[in-house]
């Protein structure tokens, strides 16, 4: 019994040993993203974010140009906007980064986006609330080799793609202390310095990149939900025949 005792005490403190470090690591909750990818306008402004500040390190090597036009957009527009090499419409979204040259630079290769939002749900969230979190945390921090770090992935190795347009940022926190050690808690942002949007339309922005990925992830989604409805309304109408012919071949049997 004593055993079991000292077990439950050793896990309670080890639970509040994680919790006090990751609160004083600044760990933070993820936001409620605001995904609809039905909105082809925010998927639109997502597909151009993504070509303007995400594709020059990261691919997403399994999505075609073309398959853009799913989103409204004409292959012309591709063509004119949203290529800026040799590449042609038919070409997947590979990054023109060497990847060795991403490695000595970011200790890593930059990771593939194409089911990104897929892959990153968690217990705080799913994938679109973790990236939408994540994009929207970065502060500039002269401790990292970027010169920038993130509260939603502590000692991220890259640095903030979107800085010019949100500005830059500093995380305020609050000394509490829990379970007899001291921690800080994350209670909000610092302007330092403005970007060229406002903190609404920087959010706004940020929320269309966020459904673009999680379009992107799957861009047959919503096709899929269409024809499901039609399968289910199918099937109740056919149940409702099948249950009618039942009753009629089986009326004078008694």
């Amino acid at each position: 019994m004593a055993f079991w005792k000292r077990l439950l005490v050793g896990c309670a403190a080890a639970l509040s040993l994680g919790m006090a470090a990751h609160a004083s690591t600044g760990g933070i909750a993820w936001d409620k993203a605001p995904v609809n990818t039905t909105n082809t306008a925010s998927l639109q402004n997502g597909a151009k974010l993504f070509v303007n500040y995400c594709l020059n390190c990261h691919s997403a090597a399994f999505m075609r140009y073309n398959r853009l036009t799913d989103i409204g957009i004409t292959e012309a527009q591709i063509k004119d906007n949203l290529l800026f090499s040799t590449q042609k419409v038919g070409d997947t979204m590979k990054s023109a980064i060497d990847p060795h040259q991403a490695k000595a630079w970011f200790g890593a290769n930059p990771p593939d986006l194409t089911v990104i939002a897929r892959s990153r749900s968690g217990h705080g969230g799913t994938g679109a609330d973790y990236l939408y979190t994540f994009l929207r945390s970065f502060y500039r921090d002269p401790n990292r080799p970027t010169g920038w770090n993130n509260l939603a992935f502590p000692n991220v190795g890259m640095p903030n793609p979107l800085w010019q347009l949100q500005g830059e940022q500093k995380p305020q926190f609050d000394t509490q202390e829990e379970h007899g050690q001291e921690v800080h808690v994350f209670k909000g942002w610092e302007q330092v310095s403005p970007g060229t949007m406002t903190q609404l339309q920087f959010d706004q922005n940020v929320g269309d990149l966020v459904n673009y990925l999680a379009w992107m992830g799957e861009p047959a989604q919503n096709t899929r939900t269409r024809i499901g409805v039609w399968v289910l309304l199918f099937m109740l109408g056919f149940t409702v025949i099948a249950w009618r012919l039942n009753a009629a071949y089986w009326k004078d049997v008694k």
